[in-house]
């Protein structure tokens, strides 16, 4: 059977190549998406789904390579989906990344920054701090399987090493397997989450069945032999509790602050500390604030902007969507004894209106950090303060970080067309090598402030 081959142009969101066939009169035709294939590249590729507009595959012969293209480190790249970008050079990954941000601004809300700014880079392995490992019992196989999801699959791929996870984690999925192969709830264990503190490692086994007196022996044996912590989750997030051994506390720092952040296992942090460390520098010094100003830290978590703010402004209000989550963070607060600059509030910030905003009183600076599916509501309402003439309840610089480009472009134009705020900066933060995740932020300024 005769190869189609076709030209690589770009990657697109989840780093497929893509490109086009071409029409019997050399027009451009239906767009094709291509598993493994890079910009720059002339490949052939084996159908995988088809539409009427579109194709998708997976490359099957490189005529052509990118001089962008290395080879990967890890045996399981293709198979395991933990990573889509290994294929590709680290400096060049986050040059792409880049120009998703300013193409997504672009194309979505016509937006551009008046400035890009230099990328956030760290470390490109043993980077993941943070990871939730599916775990499968294979019956065919007679085996336990711990890791990532194979690729565009419900399957657990069969890995027997992680590069994106600190050394001593990435070697410890084969001894995974054989601990929970072990034990009598072998086929009820569907997941365990990863989280590496400063001092300590947990490990948070989704147990469906009670541990037996002997599942409760190999455990304690495995965290004595690999010098982790156990916790144990018997039903939904809520019931996660430690086990063995006890008396050990999860906690990362920003010592440019003097900041202590305890978290439980199943908290949101950010995955990449380094950078973590350096996002919250990043962000603090593009917010500027003066030891007068009033600073709002919107989704503000465990506080890990709401703190180190604290240590600039006169006060700091930090709001998030979950009581437990607001609560734990003012206990962060008094722990590093900023709680007489900062206060906490519960809302539901997917539904705030101007009218909200107002209650909350006027802010000088904004800082805003939403899940993947933006701040729209917010930034909305920021639009309705000055349609409704409170423009003076509009602060005057805001830095929202982002872990979605497309919620970010949304937002944008929102806060540009509709507040009338300016774009000054944008640029991407590299917290995820080696896959698509683009993180970024940028700075919203109000003209004449």
């Amino acid at each position: 059977m005769q190869e189609t081959f076709i030209e690589i142009k770009s990657l697109d969101a989840d780093a497929r190549g893509v490109g086009h066939l071409e029409n019997e009169d050399g027009s451009q035709g239906k767009v094709v998406f291509v598993e493994d294939a890079l910009p720059g590249e002339r490949v052939s590729y084996e159908v995988k789904r088809k539409k009427k507009n579109w194709e998708a595959g997976r490359m099957v012969t490189l005529q052509r390579a990118s001089s962008m293209r290395v080879e990967p480190r890890c045996r399981h790249f293709g198979v395991c989906g933990g990573c889509s970008m290994q294929h590709l050079e680290p400096t060049a990954q986050v040059a792409i990344k880049g120009r998703t941000l300013e193409d997504n601004l672009w194309h979505i809300s016509k937006v551009k920054a008046e400035n890009i700014m230099r990328p956030m880079v760290g470390p490109t392995w043993g980077y993941r701090f943070r990871a939730r490992l599916s775990v499968r019992w294979v019956a065919k196989k007679e085996t336990v399987l711990v890791g990532f999801h194979e690729r565009g699959s419900a399957f657990v791929a069969d890995i027997t090493f992680c590069h994106i996870l600190p050394p001593r984690l990435g070697a410890m999925l084969v001894p995974l397997r054989a601990l929970i192969g072990a034990m009598s709830l072998y086929n009820q264990v569907p997941q365990i989450e990863v989280a590496v503190g400063e001092e300590s490692t947990a490990l948070v086994m989704r147990n469906m069945a009670p541990l037996t007196a002997k599942d409760e022996e190999l455990v304690k044996a495995f965290a004595d032999e690999w010098g982790i912590q156990w916790w144990l989750q018997p039903k939904g997030p809520d019931s996660v509790y430690p086990f063995y051994p006890l008396g050990k506390e999860l906690y990362y720092t920003l010592p440019e602050f003097g900041v202590r952040m305890p978290f439980k296992p199943t908290d949101f942090t950010q995955v990449n500390h380094q950078i973590n460390r350096a996002l919250v520098h990043k962000a603090l010094g593009l917010l500027d604030v003066q030891p007068d100003d009033r600073v709002a830290d919107l989704f503000c978590g465990l506080g890990n902007f709401t703190l180190p703010l604290a240590t600039q402004a006169r006060e700091v209000v930090g709001i998030e969507g979950s009581p437990i989550l607001s609560e734990r963070a003012l206990e962060n607060a008094r722990a590093n004894g900023l709680s007489e600059k900062t206060r906490f509030y519960t809302r539901n910030l997917f539904e705030v209106r101007p009218e909200d905003l107002v209650a909350l009183g006027r802010f000088d600076r904004m800082l805003i950090d939403p899940p993947r599916d933006g701040a729209i509501a917010l930034a909305e309402a920021l639009a309705g303060l000055r349609a409704a003439g409170r423009a003076e309840f509009l602060p005057k610089r805001i830095v929202y970080v982002s872990c979605s480009p497309s919620t970010l472009a949304r937002d944008a134009g929102a806060l540009v067309n509709g507040a009338g705020y300016v774009l000054k900066k944008a640029g991407v933060v590299n917290m995820f090598p080696h896959t698509s995740h683009v993180e970024s932020i940028g700075v919203f300024d109000l003209p004449g402030t």
